[in-house]
């Protein structure tokens, strides 16, 4: 079970802290390790809404690894997330230059992450 879900698990054990940093405190978090500061009231509310995105979609993965049924619906959804992130990554990349490592490090583990779940989508889609 671990084997086949290990992308599952990995991400969630990932985006939920990515979640609670960016949603809980953003005036006080992203100010620390991100250098810029949060006070706005709308800015604060699209960090709390990337929260909310994320862990519902941390949510659908846990059902994903405890639910079969779930389990294609969930890694497809795992490898468009990361995938999609990483992609963001790269336009960023090209529109804006480099980020700090942290992010421009961050988009290998999306990337292997994204292409990881299509994978295991590719290798355990009949066994379910």
């Amino acid at each position: 079970m671990i084997r086949k879900n290990i992308h599952l698990i990995i991400s969630v054990m990932v985006v939920i802290p990515a979640a609670l940093f960016y949603g809980l405190n953003p005036n006080i978090t992203l100010s620390i390790l991100f250098d810029f500061d949060v006070h706005s009231t709308d800015l604060k509310s699209v960090f709390r809404a990337i929260m909310g995105l994320y862990l519902a979609f941390s949510g659908f993965w846990i059902l994903g690894i405890f639910n079969s049924n779930f389990w294609k619906a969930s890694t497809l959804s795992n490898g468009v997330f990361m995938s999609g992130i990483a992609i963001g990554r790269i336009v960023g990349l090209m529109l804006d230059g480099k980020a700090s490592d942290m992010f421009f490090f961050g988009f290998f583990g999306e990337a292997v992450l994204g292409l990881f779940a299509f994978y295991q989508y590719n290798k355990y889609r009949h066994s379910i």
